[in-house]
């Protein structure tokens, strides 16, 4: 960074950290939460701005405007115009118009995090949302947001059978694509500490609910002699030092649930892919109770990736979803920013 040029909420978080009082004060705030810098490796390249978004409340606006006037001598800089282009290496969401134009497509999950950026890129590419997720106020929230496109709310559970019919319901008679996006994480438990209750609802609704939906969708695929499905599955599907017992087990169950659909129905022009995703700025937080867990898990997550955020998730997964996928089948796609390759 230009030793002229002043910090703002636009810098990076690495800039804030080696400024010699950005520094300080970034360190001193991560102190009085109990943290050191390290937890901030997965987003050292993101602007110090987007912690406002990552934090969840933690991290406010106010405070951002507190310690760019601090560190610029108590007068925040009047940013020039210029500083509005994207941060160097940052990427920046390319609508594709009309790639989903007259086809229907299921998101679960689209109340936050991923599932809502997917449900939101395809409306906003022209296809019909059928937008799934257990939370009413927020499917609300998301409808207002697409106001004028073509979304069709269904507040339930995937695990329900009432639920499961009233999606299949409100798509009218046609799905051509569908997004197993919704999914909970586990308490990073070993095995012998996991409790039967943990167990049962990562299952019930990572595994159980994705395949009875996807159970309930496939006959109207099979009528129509085509289809897309793209599952989520995550980096614990293909290690087992992301997560938990039971999170890392169904994330498993996910690319095997993927791979054999996506072989038994090869010759119905139907295609099964899975997104498996790391480090994402989701609601979807993990927390530890177990020692031997924190023990094992916490010293890799020095090691991840930058952080991605849910838009760039909802690019690969509407890529698999789309046409332009054609001749992609049965493949687990790492959306991870390289921690596979680690």
């Amino acid at each position: 960074m230009a030793k002229d040029k002043p910090l703002t909420g636009k810098s990076s978080v690495g800039e804030w950290l080696k400024h010699p009082v950005g520094g300080p004060l970034l360190r001193d705030l991560l102190a009085q939460g109990g943290q050191d810098e390290k937890a901030l490796a997965p987003v050292r390249l993101f602007p110090l701005q987007r912690l406002v978004q990552l934090s969840k409340g933690q991290f406010p606006q106010a405070m951002v405007d507190e310690m760019v006037a601090k560190v610029n001598g108590g007068v925040a800089p009047v940013e020039e115009e210029a500083d509005d282009a994207p941060t160097p290496g940052e990427w920046t969401e390319q609508i594709t118009p009309g790639r989903f134009a007259g086809k229907t497509v299921v998101v679960t999950g689209a109340g936050s995090g991923i599932g809502k950026a997917t449900a939101s890129r395809v409306a906003r590419e022209g296809g019909k949302v059928i937008a799934v997720d257990v939370s009413q106020p927020r499917l609300d929230e998301f409808a207002s947001e697409l106001a004028g496109n073509d979304v069709t709310i269904v507040a339930g559970d995937i695990t329900n059978p009432d639920s499961i019919a009233a999606i299949v319901a409100a798509a009218g008679g046609r799905i051509d694509a569908l997004a197993n996006v919704a999914g909970i994480m586990d308490d990073m438990t070993p095995l012998h500490e996991v409790s039967d209750a943990v167990w049962d609802r990562v299952i019930s609704i990572n595994v159980t609910g994705m395949f009875k939906l996807t159970r309930a969708v496939l006959p109207l695929m099979l009528e129509a002699g085509k289809g897309a499905i793209v599952n989520v599955a995550s980096e614990a599907a293909l290690r087992g030092s992301a997560a938990g017992l039971a999170y890392t087990t169904s994330k498993h169950a996910v690319v095997g649930l993927t791979k054999s659909t996506a072989f038994m129905y090869a010759g119905r022009n139907i295609r099964v892919n899975a997104v498996a995703p790391g480090g994402t700025a989701t609601n979807i937080e993990a927390s530890f109770a177990s020692e031997l867990g924190a023990e094992r898990i916490t010293p890799l997550l020095a090691l991840l990736p930058p952080v991605a955020m849910p838009d760039q998730l909802a690019a690969s997964i509407t890529w698999l979803l789309s046409d332009d996928a054609t001749n992609v089948t049965g493949q687990v796609v790492a959306s991870d920013g390289g921690w596979s390759v680690q």
